[in-house]
């Protein structure tokens, strides 16, 4: 009965880590990588994707910004946005 417990323990831990470790991130100066590993449904690609309108756009003022990314859709946008932090935009940042 231990085990059983343990084990079901062991199964929950496991499935709320990526809850429990995932950071807000700054997406005006995180990398790809950071992006891809922080944001839920952000892959490589739509990482890179993030960091390339960056760079030929400038930084982004909110949420909404992202809409322009292409491959980002809305719902992706609403479903990080507790994560997301926009310090490097802001003037006298």
């Amino acid at each position: 009965m231990l085990i059983k417990g343990l084990s079901a323990a062991l199964v929950a831990a496991t499935l709320l880590a990526p809850i429990a470790i995932a950071g807000s991130v700054d997406v005006n100066s995180a990398d790809a990588k950071t992006l891809a590993r922080e944001l839920d449904g952000v892959g490589k690609a739509k990482a890179e994707a993030i960091v390339s309108y960056r760079e030929k756009n400038g930084p982004f003022k909110s949420a909404d910004d992202l809409a322009k990314v292409k491959g980002l859709g809305k719902k992706l946008i609403e479903q990080n946005k507790p994560n997301l932090k926009f310090d490097s935009g802001k003037a006298g940042s």
